[in-house]
């Protein structure tokens, strides 16, 4: 059994907790932080590339004192505990930069969870295979919508920066998030606001009107996001946008769903791509593996519903890494289905 060595323990200060809570998920390149409530107390659990680790259980004080803290440091309201509350900061950690996003929500019986979401600003994916990075940034001279997916926590916001971060040199980089998760000096970068009145659809039309060379749309989620997307793409700019699809060529699916025509997709679709997050073997690290659909078997994909069951070349890169000492062959069998 793992020995927790940042165990925490109640009679700390809640400062003190909190960083050994951070650090712990931080040094496992953990994604998200639970902090939920269970019968006796609460339960701490962290979202790895493994899946859900329980690392602590704290009493009912102890759990509402962390809570209560993460809230402060978050500018999110202490008092409130059962409507729905988002909030943020940044932290460091051996002089990187983490961004903390935080998310509460009241149960039925009153107690209190949070979650909070890890992203590692200042780091780009690792990738097992350079050259699916290398393939992506030649596409992207076709111009045209590129779309990842990918669960929460597969790197695909690093992966789009990086990707925008290298060919955007003297060029218009815009970016439409909610919210901003990595901020960038060298991109304009803006932010749905709904309480202003500020929603993604509106934010599209202005980024339209500002003529940037490449747009970064951080999700894909409704009809008319989807919509504003395609046009975009279709009238010579190059997006890069993520959605949430299990396969690289299932993003088509997703994307007829909200309403966008075969055809549409034709003109405009340069290249969908799914990717995860795995650990390196004998390192305490993770790297990038890439599932690409382009070119023919993209098209293909378009017009023929029945060729987008599969991951195009997942069990081949696993079996690769496999053979190059780069991977388990536990890590293969945990992913061999995406």
């Amino acid at each position: 059994m793992r020995t927790n060595k940042y165990r925490v323990k109640e009679g700390l200060r809640v400062n003190e907790m909190s960083e050994r809570i951070l650090e712990e998920a931080i040094e496992r390149h953990a994604s998200d932080i639970f902090i939920f409530p269970i019968s006796n107390g609460y339960e701490i659990k962290i979202r790895t590339a493994l899946g859900l680790n329980k690392i602590q259980e704290l009493s009912r004080h102890g759990g509402r004192e962390l809570l209560n803290y993460f809230k402060f440091q978050a500018q999110m309201d202490i008092s409130e505990r059962r409507r729905p509350q988002v909030g943020a900061y940044q932290t460091e950690f051996k002089r990187k930069k983490i961004f903390l996003r935080f998310s509460s929500v009241g149960e039925f019986a009153g107690a209190e969870s949070l979650v909070v979401r890890l992203i590692y600003g200042e780091k780009n994916n690792n990738y097992f295979l350079p050259e699916q990075f290398n393939l992506i940034k030649k596409l992207t001279n076709q111009r045209g919508l590129i779309v990842t997916s990918g669960p929460t926590g597969s790197g695909k916001t690093s992966t789009m920066y990086e990707l925008a971060q290298v060919i955007g040199k003297n060029k218009v980089v815009m970016t439409i998030e909610d919210p901003v998760e990595v901020w960038n000096p060298d991109f304009l970068q803006t932010q749905v606001n709904l309480i202003a009145g500020i929603t993604y659809p509106d934010l599209l039309k202005a980024a339209l009107r500002h003529r940037p060379d490449i747009l970064i749309i951080g999700e894909i989620r409704d009809q008319e996001t989807a919509k504003i997307s395609i046009n975009a793409a279709l009238s010579g700019h190059l997006v890069l946008a993520t959605i949430h699809a299990k396969t690289a060529l299932q993003t088509i699916s997703r994307l007829e769903g909200l309403g966008i025509t075969k055809d549409e997709l034709s003109n405009c679709l340069t290249a969908v791509s799914y990717q995860r997050l795995l650990p390196i073997k004998d390192k305490n690290d993770v790297a990038c593996l890439m599932d690409i659909g382009y070119g023919e078997m993209l098209n293909q994909a378009i017009t023929n519903n029945d060729k987008r069951g599969n991951l195009h070349d997942w069990q081949n890169s696993l079996n690769q890494l496999v053979k190059r000492g780069k991977i388990s062959e536990k890590i293969q069998q945990l992913f061999e289905e995406g």
